[in-house]
Parts: structure tokens; sequence; C-alpha cells
């Protein structure tokens, strides 16, 4: 969460955070945690958590975007400012509350329970810290995410119009895009001056994505269809007003924007060596970004190496599969094969479009049944399948998942990105159904928000490792129960492994061993079934979103080596559902608070 909505809030936020200097973070060895709750623990956990909530709001507060996204109607004429001042006054805070959490609280006072949440806080806020100490060579947005292809989806997917109000409230956020593109475009320009400049690649597509949102065709859409399910009387001049806002502050605003990226593309960087090892010679943001990913201390070698075990571990399971298939040659003749047998790809039409969609359903609803099996909690909030607007469909990924509200009034959305049909293969949609709706991102993700009983920054806090580590995970579940029966199917969902492990491989390539954008794309060409565009696609993802993609793989070997000693422990008294509720009742963690709570489940199956 970030910015701030003015310099004053910010100020009074800050004041109320506790005055003075801050010191510096210590590094201590944590005492054992106490042996018995009791009455006193309660009430110092009850003021911990009175506190981090009082933490967390205050972080809110300085991004109304994210207040919406909340399902809050607080701000909802503002977009999250995106300036330096703006990203100092975020840090401070975080110094500030680290600081007064310190000296208010004692540790010790409080239950098992209690310190988690005390050293989560504090583990979260340094780690954003850590990072923000390399703000300017961060990549701000890129072809894939950022405010210039987000801002119709946004709208779209979160601004809620019941009144008059919501709806002037709208047409104001129109009538600022110009304002906060034009700070995203000085982010883009600062961090190019720090020598953080993307590739060429990345700058036309960023600035296409742009002008394909600059006519407003989806904004204006949306809003009609609001406007008009809200019954609002006067519908008609309110349109009128969206309609100079659009004519104005928004076109104008994407215009400029796209002029300035236009600009940058003359600046970019040398082709032969992506990485961030051109401006970051020490290795020390990578090690950063692999740190904040992974929640591990695994240095880039380690990454490496564990991503060349685990491809050639699946590529040994890829050929069990050829087996019982009854194709003979090589893996690398298998692959080609997927790649273009024509049974797997669904036509590049609308039907085909909806049959995929239609398909993912269906796995869903397959797989309600068994959700008993395994868990014996699950959501109230409902998930459902879309697909990627086609205005955003070149700069989005493959598939991705976006949570429900605070208030459970809004569901989980499945997104498939079906511009290329021949780039999403059938044989994979059922292990990617999993991963992204149940039992994965929707099922922890879900969850998570609905656990009233956790403080506010474990319902909506994230932790990459964990969350993308269940959702790998979740690929594999299934399979344990007696899902993929169609071999073509297990061998998708053994693809999507591969595709994780080969990520370990060549994002260390890019980023800490020198390699070259083509060896990297033919690393996943030769190693993996993917079409050749996924290859492209992929690195394309990697190099501007250095260490992410290491978190998935990293992830899921963690919840499997946890869940194996689990079962080592406890023997026949080992309940899977137990293990998984753990998991998703915690909220994310990094993998080693997390190890410590399957260690507490595991005494307590014990006793």
């Amino acid at each position: 969460m970030r910015r701030s909505t003015s310099l004053a809030a910010l100020c009074a936020l800050l004041a109320a955070c506790g005055q003075g200097s801050v010191p510096a973070p210590e590094t201590t060895e944590l005492p054992p945690p106490p042996p018995e709750f009791s009455a006193e623990m309660a009430a110092a956990d009850a003021r911990l958590v009175e506190m981090l909530d009082a933490f967390w709001e205050a972080r809110v507060a300085l991004d109304p975007e994210y207040q919406t996204r909340l399902g809050r109607k607080t701000n909802y004429d503002q977009w999250t400012p995106r300036t330096p001042e703006a990203d100092e006054l975020e840090a401070e805070l975080m110094r500030r509350q680290i600081a007064v959490l310190r000296e208010d609280i004692n540790r010790d006072a409080l239950s098992t329970e209690g310190q988690l949440n005390y050293d989560l806080f504090i583990a979260q806020s340094e780690n954003s810290l850590a990072l923000d100490a390399f703000r300017l060579k961060r990549y701000p947005l890129s072809q894939f995410s950022g405010i210039h292809s987000s801002i119709p989806v946004f709208l779209s997917n979160y601004h809620v119009i019941d009144n008059e109000a919501d709806a002037k409230a709208y047409i104001a956020r129109v009538s600022k895009v110009d304002e906060v593109l034009d700070q995203a475009a000085s982010q883009l320009e600062a961090g190019a001056e720090a020598g953080a400049t993307l590739p060429s690649f990345s700058y036309p597509l960023i600035a296409e994505a742009a002008r394909n949102a600059r006519s407003g065709d989806a904004v204006r859409d949306d809003f009609a269809e609001k406007v008009g399910e809200a019954g609002l009387e006067n519908a008609d001049a309110l349109k009128a007003e969206l309609e100079q806002a659009l004519f104005g502050p928004y076109t104008e605003g994407y215009e400029r924007f796209a002029a300035r990226v236009d600009a940058l593309a003359e600046l970019t960087a040398d082709e032969e060596n992506l990485g961030v090892t051109r401006f970051d010679e020490d290795g020390a943001l990578y090690a950063a970004l692999l740190a904040n990913y992974t929640t591990t201390d695994l240095t880039a070698d380690e990454i490496h190496e564990t991503g060349l075990a685990e491809v050639a571990r699946i590529h040994e399971e890829m050929r069990g599969i050829m087996a019982t298939v009854g194709f003979e040659g090589t893996l690398e003749e298998f692959f080609d094969a997927m790649r273009t047998d024509e049974r797997f790809y669904l036509p590049n039409t609308a039907e085909g479009r909806e049959a995929y969609l239609q398909l993912a359903r269906d796995y869903i609803e397959g797989f309600r049944p068994k959700i008993d099996e395994l868990f014996t909690i699950q959501p109230e909030a409902s998930v459902e399948v879309r697909r990627v607007e086609p205005f955003r469909e070149r700069s989005a990924g493959k598939a991705f998942y976006s949570q429900p509200d605070e208030e459970g009034t809004r569901p989980g959305y499945f997104y498939a990105n079906l511009m290329r049909m021949e780039d999403m293969p059938t044989y994979q949609l059922e292990a990617l159904v999993y991963h992204e709706a149940i039992p994965g991102h929707h099922m922890q993700r879900a969850l998570q928000i609905e656990q009233t009983g956790l403080p506010m920054f474990r319902r909506f806090g994230s932790a990459t490792a964990y969350t993308e580590g269940w959702g790998l995970y979740s690929e594999l579940l299934p399979k344990e129960i007696g899902f993929y029966e169609d071999p073509y199917s297990d061998f998708g969902r053994l693809a999507m492994e591969l595709w994780r492990a080969a990520r370990l491989v060549v994002d260390t390539g890019l980023h800490a061993k020198g390699w070259t954008m083509d060896e990297a794309i033919a690393y996943l060409q030769e190693n993996t079934p993917n079409p050749d565009g996924d290859s492209v696609k992929a690195i394309e993802r990697y190099i501007v979103l250095p260490g992410q993609a290491t978190a998935y793989k990293i992830g899921m070997l963690r919840i499997i080596e946890l869940r194996e000693k689990a079962k080592a422990e406890l023997g026949e008294n080992f309940d899977v559902r137990g293990f998984h509720d753990t998991i998703l009742r915690t909220g994310p963690l990094p993998l080693d608070l997390l190890e410590k709570e399957i260690d507490r489940w595991i005494e307590s199956e014990r006793s």
C-alpha cells in the first residue's frame, strides 16, 4: 500500500505513530515463546492487534485505489499518487510504525499467536524498506502491468456506482487521469536517468497499451451501464460530463504518456545484457528481490541449481506419460507434437473462446464435490471465469486471479488471456484452473480475507512464495485424489510444473549469470512443450519483473517438504485436512514462519 492523499494528512498519520528519531533496526535472537496462554497475554494480544490494525489503516489511508479495491468509498474520486514525495512519506510511516511497535509492545508478554503477529509485521515492514532502498532501480511499470493499462479495468471492476455521488466520483477520477499518467511517466524517466532503462521491446508495448486505452470506449460503456443500472434520473447529464472528461484530460493524458514513453525508447538498454546486472553490479538488488519473493536466504546459484534438478526430474516423469500414450520418439519430438496437435487447441473464434471458458467452469464444478476430502474450511465468496478484456490482451499475462473485496460483495475472478488460442492448449487448462481458482488462489485468497480473527494486515497481506507456492501445490493436489484421468491433462500438469522449474533457471540466468534474452528463450523452447510465443512472452516478463518468477517453485517445494515432515512425525495421526487448514488459516507467511506454524500444529496433533 502506498502513497498519500495529501501532505497534511500524511503528517498527521506520522505524528499519530510516534515522534522523534527512528532507531536503527535491531538484529537480536528472539526469545522462546511463552509456555502457556493467560488472561494477561490475551489483553496484550488484543492491544497489539488494535495497534496493528491502526497501523494498517494508516497505510491504507495513503492509497485511494486500494481503498476502492477493498470495497470502500473513501477518497472515491482520487488516484493513488505516484511521486517521490509520496514514496518517501510512506517509507517514513513504516519506519515510525516499527519504532513505536518496538517501544510500546513487550514481545515477551504476548502469546505465541501474538508473537507471530508482532514478528510478521516487523518482518514485512523491514522487507518493504529494504526494497525501497532500490526505489529508482525497480521498474515502476512495464508492458505487463501498470496504471497505463489498468485504469479501464480498475474502473470497471472496482468503482461501484450506487448513486449520483458515486457517479460524480467516477467522472472526477476520469478527469484526473492525465495527472496520474504524468506521474507514472515521470517515474519511468527517473528510473531511466538512474540507469534502469527498460529493454527496447518494452517501451513500444507500453505505449501501445496506452493508445489502446486512449479512446475511452471501455470506460464510456462501463459508466453508461452502471448509471443505467443505478436508475439515476440525470443519467444523460452525467454521461455528458463523462464525455467532457474523456475528450479532455483522459485522452490528452494518454496521448502525452504515450509520447513520453516513445521518447524513452531511444534510451533503451544494451540488448546483449537485459538483466539487472547492468545497474546492479554487486548483485545487491537481485539478492534483495530474491529474498523478498522467495522469503528465504537462498542464493541465485542455489536457486539455479534447484531449477536444473527439477527440470531433469520432471522430464523423467514426462517420459512416463509418453510411454502411457504410446508415443515413439524423443522427449523433444513429443514436445513438438504437443505444440502442433490440433486436438489440443480450440479455434481462434468467439465460439472457440467461449468453449475454453466453459471448459474452465466445468473443471471448477468438477472439483467442488472433492473439497471436503482435503479441507474442513472453504470460502463463502464465489469465483467467476472471465476472459481478459481485448484492450489489454497484448500486455496481460496468460492467466491470473483477482480476489474478492473486503465485504465479500464482489466474487473472485479467474482471468484467461484468449488473444491467441494457439497459446492456450486445452491439455494445460485443468491444471491452470486448479492453480487460479480452486483449490488454488481463490481458495487461499478468499479464505484469507474471510479470516476475521486475523489482524487486517494479515487478512490482506501477501507473501509471494506462500501464495504462488500454494497455487502450484494446488496443481499437484488433485492428482493425489484421482484427477487428471486423461494422461494428456496429466502431461499438462507436468508441463506447468516444468515451466515453473525452468523459471528458476532462466530468471537467475538472466539476472545473475549474464544470459542473453535469446539464450533464455532457447532454454525454454528446448526444455518445455510450451508454444514458442509463450517462451518469448515469458522471458519478456522475467526481464522486467526480476526475481518474482522464482517464488512459485520455491514455495511449492517448501509446502511439500512441510507436509512430508508432518506425515513422518504424526504417522497414522496425520490428517491432510488439518495440514491444509493450518496453512490457509494463517494467511500469507514467509516460509520460515510458515514452518513454525506447521511445527505448532504437529505438536498440537500429538497432544
